[in-house]
């Protein structure tokens, strides 16, 4: 993977196909291997960049705490190291606030999907996701908290696959301290000063986050649409990856 230096950080990222730019953020502790589900099927038709925030795989720890605006110019650092003058922004839970964050304060941004997120921090409780990299089996425990039982029931198999993966990737209990400290505080208020399009993913039955939260974020958006799935869970982009990955392959295309 490539890397680009930023405040003295080393920022690990990677990128496939050619056309827009299409940029993913991870949630909170995790790596780039939360988009194994979307990064296929939109690249080609565009250019994918997933990339390893402060604390996760070979990119380098925070030496503090983390904020919304560090992840923003974090991604930005990213995008310039590939000459990429504008770009769609694909984030999930804290990834999806950084991703409005960074349409407020960087002219690079175009079309926003946002899954599983919300307009202020307090609104996502991350904490019961958190497991020990070095536990593979507490990084499949807690997953309980990412899917929802059908799924987890279904396809055991992709849970072994998740499991190793974040025992890869993830952050440790430090890094995921700092980047947990990006929600204190935050709110993206006032929400209707982002004309970018949007579009909201949710699961119904995502219990980290409060049930109203994408249904608010899509009304208050100035061109928010929504996509709701109400059996799915927190990694709704995993569950229906289908549907999602049709969403916002139909999303992308549509002229602004």
């Amino acid at each position: 993977m490539p890397t680009v230096e930023r405040d003295g950080t080393e920022l690990y990222y990677e990128t496939a196909g050619s056309g827009e730019t299409v940029a993913f953020v991870p949630d909170i502790g995790t790596g780039a291997w939360l988009w194994g589900w979307q990064h296929a099927a939109l690249a080609g038709p565009y250019e994918t960049v997933v990339w390893n925030p402060r604390g996760t795989g070979e990119s380098s720890r925070p030496r503090g705490d983390l904020s919304m605006r560090t992840f923003a110019n974090d991604l930005d650092a990213v995008l310039a190291d590939i000459g990429a003058s504008a770009t769609h922004v694909v984030g999930c839970g804290l990834g999806a606030m950084v991703a409005l964050e960074y349409a407020r304060r960087k002219g690079r941004a175009r079309k926003l999907v946002l899954v599983s997120g919300a307009g202020r921090g307090d609104a996502y409780d991350p904490e019961p996701l958190f497991a020990d990299p070095g536990d593979e089996r507490a990084c499949r425990e807690t997953l309980e908290y990412a899917f929802s039982d059908d799924f987890r029931s279904e396809q055991p198999d992709a849970l072994d696959d998740v499991a190793a993966w974040r025992a890869s990737e993830d952050a440790d209990r430090e890094s995921w301290d700092r980047q947990r400290a990006a929600l204190d505080d935050w709110d993206a208020d006032p929400l209707y000063e982002l004309d970018n399009p949007a579009l909201v993913v949710d699961g119904g039955a995502d219990d980290l986050l409060d049930a109203s939260a994408g249904e608010r974020l899509a009304d208050d958006l100035p061109r928010g649409e929504r996509q709701s799935f109400p059996d799915a869970s927190h990694f709704v982009h995993a569950e229906r990856s289908r549907a999602v990955n049709d969403a916002v392959l139909g999303f992308l295309d549509t002229a602004d």
